[in-house]
């Protein structure tokens, strides 16, 4: 894992170390630079494989220059295909020599999790890997800057402006929908998707899409399972090369049972954690992870937060995040992954993807059955009954939709829907507004052959709730304190896989997860497999309205006028009763961002 930086065009070196500096945190072991009069490219390491100072980068091979962040699982099999003189042993130079092979197909060989610059004479190339683990940002001003982190883009800025692409779509799915971040004119490359830098312009490219799976090529379960189980295993041991020690996330639910059970079958004892909060034990998974430790005989350690550590961190994290992100796990996690250095491990795994994958969500089965009402002949009447008894609620907005002969789900992460919007903000959010967000994915699903409905809401969960909420907070608080985060579910060819199977087959039987529980069976304690799903919740909103931390929306939105006052008001009344507290997260943070950069 490390940070990689650039300026293609004129640049001030001494604005461009400090921009680097930024990013250290991702890489403390070299920092590397090459520099000429029209460009500067640069490299912070994290050396988690081949510890040789002969893979510092950026690495550089005749008119070639790469700086990679990321770990490619597959370079060692890559290797010995590759007709190359090799002078390491680490994966950057497998990465020049398959693109001198394949051209920018290389890529297409690549499996892993990457982000890569590669400077081929006067032409840049910038990837981004295939589900979107790691990031990459660019801006295209007087001069062509990219990085890791937007932290690094910002001070090239002649002026912070608000994107409001991105805050519409923030509020709509958590997190801003690629091209777009909070900041006018830095942008970010979607999951699957590269781009072409030459002669000052721009041009992107998709090399990766999970529709290229044909579906339905497998419909005998066992078959799936058989194929799936060989799959998973397989994606594991590729991620338990490393040269370090290695650490695992461990709740009571079966995706982290799942990593640590085919871990140990390979000879590795992962050390685990586990995040508790003090006086808020019925958030926590303290007792359930305890108990699949035990199964598991695993050594797991409990970390516990409370509401002053929380509070303390919270700045720190949002900081990191550089731009509104809403998910109150990432402050939890940022202290769980402080423990983990301090205990000295730079490689931990965790359960991402799993959810979206195999179905773990049981609103996945209830928009099934809301899908259905479509289908109903005679549905006047309660499209007039809706229409004449409005709610606020999300709900209310589901069945309009189907009534309406729209797209109904818009991803698992929905927080603010579009007539929320509309009546929150000052400006006009059209219906159906969120949908202009979703339009590329729509577009590719309905030109794909992939047909059912569940297809779409693991690929768009995927994509976006996944890539750009989950896999964001991931990354950054992970590399905040320079460990490498590893996520076995996310293999692109496991989940490639998922997509040719008959989707039925995942979801027939109305059971979350059918399949990956079918294939564990055999192997954990049944007390596991049928745990009802907590997810990563704890007491955020008892610590904010505690605090009286809930102020700063109403303050901050005195001097932007964003929203109506009243419209807010409720919302921040519902606090002190548990009601939206996610909207409340995002405002929260929201709020947070613009006094920091705007006012």
């Amino acid at each position: 894992m490390c940070a990689i930086f650039g300026i293609l065009g004129e640049y001030n070196e001494q604005q461009a170390k400090k921009a680097l500096s930024l990013l250290v945190h991702r890489g403390g072991d070299f920092c590397g630079v090459v520099k000429e009069r029209n460009f500067f490219f640069a490299h912070q390491r994290l050396t988690i494989t081949d510890k040789s100072s002969y893979s510092n980068q950026p690495f550089k091979y005749k008119d070639i220059l790469l700086s990679f962040n990321g770990e490619i699982y597959n370079f060692k099999e890559l290797k010995k295909e590759l007709d190359f003189e090799f002078k390491t042993d680490g994966d950057s130079e497998v990465i020049i020599a398959s693109y001198l092979k394949w051209g920018v197909d290389f890529v297409k060989h690549l499996r892993g999790m990457f982000a890569i610059a590669l400077k081929d004479g006067d032409t840049l190339y910038l990837f981004r890997d295939r589900l979107g683990k790691k990031p990459l940002f660019y801006y295209g001003g007087s001069s062509f800057v990219f990085a890791s982190e937007i932290k690094a883009i910002v001070p090239f800025l002649k002026q912070n402006r608000l994107n409001y692409d991105a805050l519409f779509s923030y509020l709509s799915f958590l997190a801003p929908t690629p091209p777009f971040t909070f900041f006018e004119g830095i942008k970010k490359l979607s999951s699957g998707e590269y781009l072409i830098y030459k002669d000052k312009k721009i041009e992107l490219k998709r090399y990766f899409d999970l529709l290229d799976a044909t579906p339905n090529i497998i419909t005998d379960k066992d078959e799936a399972l058989y194929l799936l189980e060989k799959k998973l295993k397989e994606s594991l041991h590729l991620r338990l090369d490393a040269d370090l020690p290695m650490a695992s996330l461990l709740s009571g639910g079966i995706d982290s049972a799942t990593i640590n059970y085919f871990a140990s079958q390979h000879g590795k004892k992962l050390q685990t954690y586990t995040l508790g909060y003090d006086g808020f034990s019925k958030y926590d998974e303290r007792e359930n992870a305890k108990n699949t430790a035990k199964f598991l005989r695993l050594d797991n350690k409990e970390v516990i937060i409370s509401q002053s550590d929380f509070l303390d961190a919270s700045d720190k994290v949002l900081d990191t995040l550089d731009e509104p992100l809403n998910d109150p796990a990432s402050v939890p996690l940022y202290l769980l992954f402080e423990q983990i250095k301090k205990d000295g491990y730079k490689v931990v795994l965790s359960g991402e993807g799993s959810d979206e994958l195999f179905l773990g969500y049981r609103q996945y089965f209830e928009y099934l059955d809301i899908e259905n009402l479509a289908s109903l002949k005679n549905k006047g009447w309660l499209k007039n009954y809706f229409r004449s008894n409005f709610s606020n609620k999300r709900e209310w907005e589901h069945y309009k939709r189907i009534f309406e002969n729209t797209t109904l789900f818009r991803t698992s992460g929905e927080c603010f829907t579009d007539l929320q919007q509309n009546n929150l903000l000052k400006r006009n959010v059209k219906d159906n507004n969120s949908l202009k967000y979703l339009k590329p994915y729509l577009e590719r699903f309905e030109n794909s052959n992939h047909q059912d409905k569940v297809s779409w809401y693991s690929y768009i969960d995927l994509n976006l709730f996944q890539a750009e909420h989950f896999l964001t907070k991931l990354d950054r608080v992970s590399m905040a304190h320079s460990i490498e985060s590893r996520t076995p579910f996310l293999d692109h060819e496991l989940a490639s896989l998922v997509f040719s199977i008959d989707s039925k087959l995942k979801y027939e039987d109305s059971v979350t997860k059918s399949l990956l529980k079918t294939i564990m069976k055999p192997y954990l304690d049944e007390k596991i497999l049928i745990r009802k799903k907590k997810g990563f919740s704890n007491p955020y909103m008892e610590y904010l309205v505690d605090a009286n931390k809930l102020k700063i929306i109403s303050e901050v939105n005195k001097q932007t006028g964003l929203f109506k006052d009243a419209e807010l008001q409720n919302y921040i009344d519902g606090a002190n009763k548990g009601a939206f507290k996610q909207h409340i997260w995002g405002l929260y943070v929201l709020s947070i961002w613009i006094k920091k950069h705007l006012i």
